[in-house]
């Protein structure tokens, strides 16, 4: 064994630190990188091979490596390991066909495939693996068309950014399609070795509309429930909007382009109410309005559940929000309760 000592530069130093503490690197490539710090630092091979548990063969093998062919030693050469076994014609299938599935079918699985190419399911799985082809997957999208654009969502961002002195921001939207459906049977609940079960035909009792609006800083919701979604209710909502906000703020609502909103009715009480200030998002890009992502968690809640009555899933949507998130009021028909909190945030029902 040859034992000649091992000089680092910067760079060499720096890249085989960086080595040991990357966290997605190769243990091997690690501990090559270790060996050849060790060496440098004068340790002997004895002492590096005890410390790391290998061999002195692999320690003096790479130290000469690296003297040899400095950093570009430390890579495994060129036609090292198990050569591929996978026929090239193969391969290609698998990788250009993935995008373009039979006509009869949605899209390749890995059974389909692998019959097609005439390779194991494995081999398939593996070759999507290593490429990030995902044929299962897929996302949703529609770019916006909209001329204005890039003023209203730097209006919108502008608003979550640096929000007006004296005046309230408010994230509004309806929740339209709020079901209340009965599964015909009572399923199980979730068990030591067996999920939970639910029939699957349902008795359908109504749905009901939800009006939010959300206060993006702290969280807090006022918030409608109807029976319907048009200009009269998104009237009714901003009356109430009106009412329950102190008189010497602003209010600045960002709100979807859906007709309602600028029905002539709406647009007529607006101008004679000028403290409300309307921020409309770009068509298609309903991701802008914050109150999107509440809806969402309340989708999940709703189709979990099973209602008896439209009754019952009001209450429901109601009781879902946590106390200190929503502090409930009123509810139509009834006396206004006082919950000392100014202002009041409170939820009615028509």
């Amino acid at each position: 064994m040859v034992r000649s000592k091992i000089a680092l530069d910067a760079t060499e130093s720096r890249e085989l630190q960086r080595r040991i503490r990357a966290t997605t690197i190769a243990v091997r490539d690690r501990q090559r990188a270790e060996i050849i710090l060790l060496r440098a630092a004068g340790m002997t091979q004895a002492q590096i091979a005890a410390r790391l548990g290998v061999s002195r063969v692999t320690v003096n093998d790479w130290c000469q490596r690296f003297l040899a062919q400095r950093l570009a030693g430390l890579d495994d050469a060129p036609g090292r390991g198990r050569q591929p076994s996978l026929p090239p014609e193969a391969v290609r299938m698998v990788l250009e066909r993935a995008v373009t599935p039979p006509a009869m079918q949605a899209r390749w699985s890995c059974r389909t495939m692998a019959r097609e190419a005439g390779i194991s399911q494995a081999s398939v799985q593996r070759l999507w693996a290593a490429n990030d082809i995902k044929p299962h997957l897929w996302r949703t999208f529609k770019l916006s068309k909209d001329k204005q654009f890039e003023a209203k969502f730097w209006d919108v961002i502008g608003l979550y950014l640096d929000p007006p002195e004296k005046a309230l921001v408010l994230c509004c939207d309806e929740k339209s399609q709020c079901q209340a459906l009965e599964r015909t049977q009572p399923g199980l609940p979730l068990g030591v070795g067996h999920i939970r079960t639910r029939t699957h035909d349902y008795i359908r009792h109504g749905t009901l509309t939800l009006f939010a609006a959300l206060n993006y800083l702290d969280g807090k919701l006022i918030s409608r429930i109807a029976k319907r979604h048009r200009h009269q209710e998104w009237l009714a909502f901003l009356k109430t909007i009106n009412r329950e906000i102190p008189a010497g703020l602003a209010v600045h609502l960002i709100a979807d382009n859906y007709a309602t909103h600028k029905h002539p009715k709406v647009t007529a009480w607006l101008s004679k109410h000028p403290r409300f200030h309307m921020h409309f998002t770009p068509t298609s890009s309903s991701w802008l309005n914050l109150v999107e992502r509440f809806f969402r968690d309340l989708t999940d809640f709703i189709t979990e559940k099973s209602f008896a009555s439209l009754a019952e899933l009001s209450e429901a949507i109601i009781g879902s929000w946590p106390r200190e998130t929503l502090m409930l009021g009123a509810i139509s028909g009834g006396p206004r309760a006082s919950t000392g909190v100014d202002p009041v945030w409170w939820t009615v029902c028509d």
